[in-house]
């Protein structure tokens, strides 16, 4: 399997190219910023991009969405709830303004699968950031979105976030997944479940060091 990770946009979040050397197509996961780097680096990859995954609505994970769409012709998948707000006013948070993203062509619910390139990944549903939140695992890894970072957690106190929301998707979906499942996060490093199970510190339980 192949994981290209991006760095994009004035906010610095994380666009993931996941695809199969064999079969030669892909997907892109929060394309934020930056499309010509986003299809310039699949094209070097050799991946055709069958399908653009959103794990939240928020400019700088969406705001490349649509000029990736109109150069691929890939398919736009997000949860259900993302329905309400793509598109979206390219000024929703965040200046300078991001493009609006375009209303997805796949609206998904937890327990659907994604397979692409012979991948099989499942969705996850995890409001606390926004209630649209997902997160997508499969492959021995987890993209999380902004619902979990290495060492850290997503905000809540942005418009719709839910503090104990998130900390129940954390918990209840992602601490459950194995140790060594491999967390790739809408900002910041990579990390394992393990990892953040032990040293996370907004997920430590007092007393256990």
């Amino acid at each position: 399997m192949i994981v290209r990770k991006l760095v994009v946009g004035p906010i610095a979040s994380n666009c993931y190219i996941v695809g199969s050397e064999s079969a030669k197509e892909g997907m892109v996961i929060d394309p934020g910023a930056d499309a010509k780097d986003i299809l310039r680096a699949a094209e070097k990859l050799g991946l055709e991009i069958k399908l653009i995954l959103l794990t939240h609505r928020h400019p700088d994970h969406v705001g490349a969405a649509a000029q990736v769409k109109e150069a691929t012709g890939a398919e736009v998948a997000t949860h259900t709830e993302c329905a309400k707000y793509l598109p979206q006013s390219p000024s929703y948070i965040y200046e300078p303004p991001y493009e609006a993203a375009p209303y997805p062509d796949r609206l998904l619910e937890a327990g659907d699968s994604i397979d692409i390139a012979g991948l099989h990944f499942t969705v996850l549903h995890t409001p606390g950031h926004t209630p649209c939140g997902i997160c997508l695992v499969g492959e021995g890894v987890v993209f999380t979105g902004d619902t979990l970072f290495n060492y850290g957690i997503g905000r809540y106190d942005l418009i719709d976030g839910d503090y104990h929301q998130l900390m129940d998707s954390i918990h209840t979906r992602l601490m459950v997944l194995p140790d060594d499942t491999i967390v790739y996060p809408g900002h910041g490093p990579d990390s394992t479940i393990g990892t953040e199970r032990r040293a996370n510190p907004f997920l430590r339980q007092p007393g256990t060091g």
